[in-house]
């Protein structure tokens, strides 16, 4: 009598948590028959490991197709026979042929605890949304975006300080919990299928470096939340100062009344400027193409004086 093979999963995936998703996998002894996944493209901060060098280190074919528009790129994944189809942070649709192949199925893992905040840049969203909860969600793929049947969630808190980087970490963890949790269930063909309440979706589209710009009518928690959720490893939140981008990589809001017009210089020391509703402290800025610097030294070697405004 014969030993059962293990069924062949194919991973589409990319991002921190496509590298923990791989990883999980390879700690599961899943059966990797190939990995779909991006050249790193040398205009982008890339701050997260690679999933091909994780594959390369397995000996898992890898794949780098931009996307499957093509018959070919749509065959070359069909070649490899996946009885289940992950995508883990890639970051093309699938198109339909693709997820009727495999017999157990196709998922998605998305940092979001859906149905809120389908479609890109859903961590960037919650902090910028000013969320105190956050997490990942394994659901059915279907051809409409973040739409199918999920799975299962795993929930991680989001404190008021965390940026970004830090949430994106955080839920890469969770995503490799999540596949962990769920392995079995998706081996046996029928994991649980929760539909999304459609009352209860948002979506969010991707982000531009341009969409950092600091509107100083905002409020000054808004102002801090836009900073957190663009900080670096991202382009990050500016404004303007003499015709020139000027970065505000960290600083934190105060809740003071004050009747100075948004964008008007407070004082130097700190460099406190005023905003839609209250007042947006600045600790940490960088004028473009100039090095890093703390708002202080900047606004002594500025000769900046209070009554100035950023943002004209």
């Amino acid at each position: 009598m014969g030993c059962k093979k293990s069924p062949r999963v194919v991973l589409c995936a990319y991002s921190e948590v496509g590298a923990v998703c791989l990883e999980t996998l390879l700690r599961l002894k899943a059966n990797v028959a190939g990995v779909f996944t991006y050249k790193d493209n040398p205009e982008e901060n890339v701050w997260f490991r690679s999933v091909e060098k994780i594959a390369a280190k397995a000996r898992i074919p890898i794949y780098t197709p931009e996307g499957f528009e093509t018959p070919e790129e749509r065959e070359r994944l069909l070649a490899l026979r996946p009885d289940l189809l992950l995508s883990c942070y890639y970051r093309h649709l699938l198109p339909k042929i693709l997820l009727e192949a495999p017999s157990l199925g196709a998922y998605n893992m998305h940092g979001s605890l859906l149905p809120r905040y389908r479609g890109r840049a859903c961590i960037n969203w919650a902090i910028l949304k000013g969320e105190t909860e956050a997490g990942v969600t394994l659901h059915v793929m279907t051809e409409a975006p973040d739409k199918g049947d999920i799975v299962g969630q795993e929930k991680v808190p989001l404190p008021r300080y965390y940026t970004a980087l830090d949430l994106s970490m955080d839920c890469a963890a969770a995503a490799g919990r999540l596949l962990r949790r769920s392995w079995k269930p998706l081996l046996s063909g029928n994991p649980p299928r929760i539909p999304q309440d459609q009352s209860r979706a948002s979506y969010f589209g991707g982000r531009k470096p341009e969409d950092g710009r600091i509107h100083w009518k905002a409020s000054a928690e808004e102002i801090y939340n836009l900073v957190r959720g663009v900080t670096r490893p991202w382009p990050g939140a500016f404004t303007t100062w003499k015709g020139k981008k000027l970065f505000l990589w960290w600083g934190y809001p105060r809740p003071e009344k004050t009747s100075a017009s948004p964008g008007e210089i407070l004082s130097l020391n700190p460099l406190e400027i005023a905003t839609g509703e209250g007042i947006f402290v600045a600790e940490t800025l960088q004028m473009e193409g100039g090095p890093e610097r703390t708002a202080i030294s900047w606004g002594e070697g500025e000769r900046i004086a209070p009554g100035q405004k950023l943002g004209e």
